[in-house]
Parts: structure tokens; C-alpha cells; sequence
């Protein structure tokens, strides 16, 4: 069967869901719409569809992206599955618990696959880490995303941001089960937080807005290598064996580790595409997202935890735990 799909909310991340589902096999792209007229017009005109008001593409389309700033969320997302319509939302899933729990049981009520654009859990390097680290004796984690001031500021601080696609990553590869937390706030654009696990890793994660280079890595130390992940490059080495010798040269005498570095085979692919093509599955099959609205939740519910240890909160001051 052919889908047919929506986008609502053509900005910067919506045209990317416009240009993929335009390009993916399985699916009509029906329509798009956005509060800016002339923009859904000028996108619409671009990818030969229709720029409709949302009512009418919610009554052509059998599922869409919802890709409106994250205060619409919860509006739109209910909106279309109160109506039997299938729903990726962007993250944050929502900003409020409450909405989030009234979304997950709308889907239900209704049979409607509720998915949530966490895309870095699609992209490849992810996708294989899991697989690299299964059975290691994992100590610690470091996680990094860091960037260069955007203009405009966008309308999330960096916990909500970039640090919950850290946390959705770590809680996919450790489970949810957090047992110490903290988080500090240097500048209101640069978040510090340290997580955790029971049975598991203490992770640190760093989410900036105000360093002058990119930087999207994850690096697991555990007893056996040293895993780093590059999100960007979508490349994994690991490091093992590390062996300290000896080396003569020219009548001198050398000290130096020598070290094995393994470089897992990944698959390069593009993380939004293989997003939008589980979506498409998803609805098809019946079948589970592989990020569900419960997924994406507990991120929000944690980011928020993590926003009011770090005092982004105004008003609001939590002890670590």
C-alpha cells in the first residue's frame, strides 16, 4: 500500500521530513502545512504538493510529521490522532508530562502508531555500538555535543536541545534505571550533567551552544577497549590491547604503548531517512516505533529533571539524588 503522508511545520527541521518523505519509496507526500502561508506555499511549489491549513492535510493524510515549535506539540499531536491519524512528533516529545501520558493513550484509543524524532537512535554508528559493546564490562561514558551559538537561539536551552538525544541514546544502550544525577549550568548555554546507572556506567554528558567547534562523539570505557563514537562521521573505532614495550634505536632506548584499533564496519546512511522509513513500517505493519512515545517521555521527563538541577529553571532549585 502507498502512505499518505503530511508534514506539519516547514522550517528548518520540517523541509528536511518534506525532502525525505518526497524521495521515499511507499509513500505520497499529500501535503504540507504551516502557520507561515507563504512558506508552506514556497515548500509546497518546491516539492509539487499541496500547502493546505492543517485541518484539511490531517483529513487527506493517513500519517505526519509534526515538526511545529515544541510548544505546539502536544496541540497538533492530539489533533491528529484524535482523528485517526498517525503521528511522528520532533522532540521534545512535549512539555508536559501530562500531555505526553494524554498523547500515549490517544494513540491507543485509536490504533495509531505515536513516534518520536529521536533520530540519532537511527543513525548507523548507534545502531552498531550496541552491538560492539554487548557483554563488555562497561565503567564510564562520555558524551559531547557541542556547537557554535546558532541565530536564531532556538526556543529550547541545550538540555532540551541536545543534552535529550544523549539521554535517549544512553537510556536505549543502559536502561532507564538512574540512580544518581547532577547537573550544573557554567553559562546558561553550556550544561554539565552526570548520570548513574544501576549495574551499569556513571555517564557524563556535555550539551554547549558556545564552543567554536562542532562536536558530536559518545566514549565508553569498559575493561576490555575504549569505544568512541563519532555521531557526525557515523565511524566507531575501538581500541584494545593496549601493550607497553621497549624499542631500540639507533643505541637508544624507547618506551612506547603499542595498541590494536579496530574499525567496525558502518553502514553511512542518512539517520532522518532511515527516521522516516521505520515510521512508514511502523504504520504499515502495525508494529511498534522503534522510539515510542513512552521513549520519548522519560527523555523529556529527565531533561527536565536535569534543567532544574542545573537552575535553568527559574524559581526552582532540586538537590542531586
Amino acid at each position: 500500500m502507498t502512505l499518505a503522508v503530511g508534514v506539519i511545520g516547514v522550517g528548518r527541521m520540517g523541509r528536511n521530513h518534506v525532502r525525505v518523505y518526497n524521495e521515499l519509496p511507499g509513500v505520497e507526500l499529500v501535503g504540507v502545512a504551516d502557520a507561515d502561508e507563504s512558506r508552506a506555499a514556497h515548500i509546497a511549489r518546491e516539492y509539487g504538493t499541496a500547502a493546505l491549513d492543517t485541518d484539511d492535510l490531517l483529513a487527506a493524510a493517513d500519517a505526519v510529521s509534526v515538526a511545529v515549535p515544541s510548544e505546539y506539540h502536544y496541540r497538533i499531536a492530539r489533533d491528529a490522532l484524535s482523528t485517526g491519524v498517525h503521528a511522528l512528533v520532533e522532540k521534545p516529545f512535549v512539555r508536559r508530562v501530562d500531555h505526553g501520558e494524554e498523547l500515549i493513550a490517544l494513540a491507543e484509543r485509536h490504533d495509531c502508531r505515536l513516534q518520536v524524532g529521536h533520530v540519532e537512535r537511527f543513525n548507523p554508528a548507534v545502531r552498531e555500538i550496541g552491538d560492539v559493546i554487548r557483554g563488555m564490562d562497561v565503567v564510564a561514558v562520555e558524551s559531547k555535543r557541542l556547537g557554535p551559538p546558532v541565530d536564531p537561539v532556538p526556543d529550547d536551552d541545550p538540555v532540551m536541545d541536545l543534552m535529550i538525544h544523549d539521554l535517549d541514546v544512553l537510556f536505549s544502550l543502559f536502561g532507564e534505571d538512574v540512580t544518581a544525577a547532577s547537573a550544573t549550568a557554567p553559562s546558561p548555554e553550556h550544561v554539565l550533567a552526570q548520570l548513574t546507572f544501576a549495574d551499569g556506567p556513571t555517564a557524563s554528558l556535555t550539551a554547549s551552544r558556545c564552543t567554536q567547534k562542532k562536536v558530536r562523539t559518545l566514549t565508553v570505557t569498559a575493561e576490555e577497549a575504549l569505544v568512541e563514537l563519532d555521531y557526525t562521521d557515523q565511524s566507531i573505532r575501538v581500541h584494545r590491547h593496549s601493550v607497553p614495550e621497549y624499542i631500540e634505536q639507533n643505541g637508544d632506548v624507547r618506551y612506547r604503548h603499542g595498541s590494536i584499533v579496530e574499525h567496525p564496519l558502518v553502514e553511512s546512511a542518512e539517520p532522518l531517512r532511515a527516521e522516516l522509513a521505520g515510521f512508514r513500517d511502523a504504520v504499515t505493519e502495525g508494529t511498534d516505533p522503534r522510539v515510542t512515545g513512552r521513549d520519548g517521555l522519560r527523555a523529556v521527563e529527565f531533561a527536565q529533571r536535569l534543567q532544574r538541577l542545573a537552575g535553568l529553571v527559574p524559581g526552582e532549585e532540586v538537590e542531586p539524588w
